[in-house]
């Protein structure tokens, strides 16, 4: 299942913060602030997905992540591989590669990475 870009941009503070309830959301964004209900929202969707959950204490609630942010993006760029380059890690890298501002040195810094995956194994 699949966060929308709102719910993303909400869950990527979650994950910074770890736990929080309904005010720490709101502070966590920029100004102009999103409504509270909307942020209520989003949560509710979240929560019925199994990407949140949370602790009650009286008439507040602290909100968890039940996915770990490595995990969920994981997931999200094999999707896109999958999707938009026939299940073809080379040609995602091939497109990575190409198609982004890569200075020299950034492309030698992946060079060295994926040498050291290769060694690895």
């Amino acid at each position: 299942m699949q966060l929308s870009k709102s719910e993303e941009e909400l869950m990527n503070h979650l994950w910074k913060l770890e736990k929080a309830f309904m005010k720490d959301l709101l502070d966590a964004y920029p100004n102009p602030k999103p409504a509270p209900t909307t942020i209520a929202t989003l949560i509710k969707r979240m929560t019925d997905k199994g990407f949140v959950a949370y602790n009650t204490f009286g008439k507040s609630r602290e909100y968890y992540p039940l996915v770990k942010k490595k995990a969920y993006f994981s997931k999200h760029v094999n999707g896109l591989i999958k999707d938009f380059f026939n299940d073809s890690a080379s040609q995602f890298a091939s497109f990575f590669t190409k198609e982004t501002n890569l200075s020299k040195a950034e492309l030698e810094d992946l060079k060295k990475l994926i040498d050291n995956e290769i060694k690895s194994r």
